[in-house]
């Protein structure tokens, strides 16, 4: 088997950010990994934080609220609005940090993920633009990247664990 592409790129003159993963799994896995609130919470955080879902409504016009709680039970939230499914192949949401309240911090990100697959591999782009270069920097100095990555290799645990059953 040939290897994985992960890719990671910044842009910080167009506040953007783009992400390639490719994962040895059915694309219809994948999909379900990072739309269905009962798997994505065991993953969706760099360990040893964890995701909380409050709620999570997976339809255009829907909401996630969730918070990223640290081993000390400190909660990090935010809140995604979903503005585009197309199932199996993309999706959009509107990402912004909040309070305890849903109240959102401003200003946000708009996340767009798509998958395809060929030969039983799934690549996932994830497309992250930021509405300001404050936002972006922010979320850089907070160690985006290195807790992206760290999550996005947790997703490939849960694969594996989800493949085997």
């Amino acid at each position: 088997m040939r290897d994985l592409i992960f890719n990671f790129k910044i842009d910080k003159l167009k506040r953007t950010v783009f992400i390639e993963k490719e994962y040895a799994y059915e694309k219809s896995l994948v999909w379900d990994t990072f739309t269905k609130q009962e798997l994505l919470d065991q993953w969706w955080a760099p360990k040893p934080w964890e995701s909380k879902s409050k709620y999570m409504n997976f339809e255009k016009g829907g909401k996630r609220f969730y918070a990223m709680v640290s081993p000390e039970g400190d909660e990090h939230w935010s809140i995604q609005n979903y503005i585009l499914i197309n199932p199996q192949n993309n999706f959009k949401f509107y990402n912004a940090f909040a309070d305890k309240d849903e109240n959102a911090v401003l200003p946000g990100s708009e996340w767009e993920l798509t998958f395809t697959e060929n030969d039983g591999i799934t690549k996932v782009g994830i497309h992250i633009y930021n509405e300001s270069a404050e936002r972006m920097e922010q979320q850089l100095e907070m160690g985006f990247q290195g807790g992206i990555t760290m999550t996005l290799n947790n997703l490939e645990s849960l694969l594996k664990s989800l493949s085997s059953k």
